[in-house]
């Protein structure tokens, strides 16, 4: 079974961007980042808000009403 050793670790070529490349990949990702937190917090809160509605329905604190039946009533 061939193994890797120093010898083939260090004659593997490995090419980086350029530093000013670097910083943009950096920006990305950092703006990426940012994005996906916000997406994060408002899916929290979107839970929230429908546990808190499901709890309401629930309990009858709030009931919903069929839009036609509220037609024939006005």
């Amino acid at each position: 079974m061939p193994s890797l050793n120093t010898r083939i670790l260090q004659s593997i070529e490995i090419t980086m961007p350029s530093l000013p490349e670097q910083v943009q990949i950096a920006a990305v990702l950092s703006d990426m980042d940012a994005e996906i937190d916000a997406l994060e917090q408002r899916r929290d809160k979107t839970k929230q808000i429908k546990q808190g509605m499901m709890q309401q329905l629930l309990t009858g604190r709030i009931r919903l009403v069929n839009p036609s039946q509220a037609e024939e009533a006005a």
